[in-house]
């Protein structure tokens, strides 16, 4: 019957916990960065365990041992990134024992691991690590006999020259001022990019303002102004008027509210999924035929899904109403664990030898549902009348 209220199935069906079980994001390794860092430390290690073949160094028992910290030195730079300073004083740790092993070899890792600490922002830790190893180095070649005690210390500098540290600790400084910068300028360029923004969405709301209010009160107040005549006359209100009216009502809703939500940046939809069961109701109110069915288990949805659901139904019944001469109309929700299909056919005149063209209302549930990486069908179909189904995923949405 006409009069009854839609038809509305909700049909349970079993939970999928799989659908609903959060999704964190894992960031990824930078794999540039990591080749980087590989190849650097292995290359430094190589460089350090051929110079420590090659080079001086006193006889004693502790070869093994030295090879052994030469290597480590230059494999640890390969976490300078993730752990700068624990790097700082492990490759610091091995230089002096390297010396202490009788290898007189620079202490390159070193100067990267004080380049690394710098660049993080570890100033200080970096330039009390540096005065620590400058002093322990020469009584590591002391102790190992490298060197008598006047040469110690000059051998002590030339590995670990006083002014390749400085240049380190600099170049370090330099890059990070460099990045402080690029990331205030960025930020910058974010903060424009939001003020400009934020005026359009303010013009927009004026442009609406100044344009569809005032036509939309004069409409809803005419309306309301010829029903009431009509029942003060006891005249029979025709159901056309009545359309009319609450028509103008929802409209002057709908524009308030979003033109709240430009004003405001709300995110919070005026209409969503729960209103589907009223637009479908106010469809039978001007004598269209209009079911309503609901499958699957109701979750939270995001709600640009759920604006997109109203949005695509309001705007397919709409269309059913004023061009499709349709006597029924079905709408057709389906509520799977990662999305939702929707779905609304109509027994209207459309047929595949005359489709109707697609008009701004298709265009802008197109856009909507692509937006949303979901995906939009419409066509008329075989049997007559036109049909449009869509599906939007609810895993993540932009």
């Amino acid at each position: 019957m006409r009069g009854s209220r839609p038809i509305i199935r909700a049909q349970e069906s079993p939970r999928r916990t799989s659908g609903y079980s959060a999704r964190m994001r894992i960031g990824r390794p930078d794999v540039r960065a990591w080749v980087t860092d590989w190849t650097i430390a292995i290359c430094v290690a190589a460089a350090l365990l051929v110079t420590g073949l090659s080079g001086q160094h006193s006889t004693t028992n502790l070869d093994l041992f030295g090879y052994a910290l030469l290597t480590a030195g230059g494999l640890a730079l390969v976490a300078r990134r993730r752990a700068p300073v624990p790097v700082l004083v492990v490759t610091g740790l091995c230089a002096v024992g390297h010396h202490a092993a009788g290898f007189d070899v620079p202490a390159v890792a070193y100067l990267f691991a004080v380049y690394a600490a710098v660049r993080a922002g570890h100033r200080a830790i970096t330039v009390a690590a540096s005065v620590t190893v400058l002093a322990l180095l020469p009584l590591a070649a002391l102790a190992s006999g490298l060197h008598d005690t006047g040469e110690a210390f000059a051998q002590a500098r030339g590995a670990l020259e006083l002014a390749w540290l400085v240049a380190a600790g600099a170049a370090g400084e330099a890059v990070r001022q460099a990045e402080r910068r690029a990331e205030e300028a960025e930020r910058t360029r974010e903060e424009i990019a939001q003020h400009r923004a934020d005026e359009e969405r303010l013009h927009i709301a004026r442009e609406l303002h100044d344009s569809l209010t005032h036509q939309i009160s004069i409409i809803k107040v005419q309306a309301e102004v010829a029903v009431h005549v009509a029942r003060r006359r006891g005249e029979q209100v025709p159901e056309s008027l009545l359309a009319i009216q609450e028509a103008g009502r929802e409209a002057a809703r709908e524009l308030r509210a979003t033109l709240q939500a430009l004003r405001d940046d709300d995110t919070t939809p005026p209409r969503g999924l729960d209103d589907v069961p009223e637009l479908v109701e106010r469809a039978r109110s001007i004598g269209l035929d209009a079911t309503l069915t609901i499958e699957g288990q109701r979750h939270d949805v995001p709600a640009a899904v759920s604006r997109t659901v109203y949005r695509i139904v309001q705007e397919s019944l709409t269309n059913v109403a004023r061009h499709a001469a349709a006597a029924s109309a079905s709408v057709r929700i389906d509520c799977r664990p990662d999305g939702l299909a929707i779905r609304i056919d109509d027994d209207g005149r459309a047929t595949p030898d005359a489709a109707p063209a697609p008009g701004v209302g298709l265009l802008g549930m197109r856009e909507r549902v692509t937006a949303l990486g979901g995906r939009l069908r419409a066509e008329p179909r075989s049997e007559g009348g036109f049909t449009v189904q869509a599906e939007l995923p609810v895993g993540q949405t932009p």
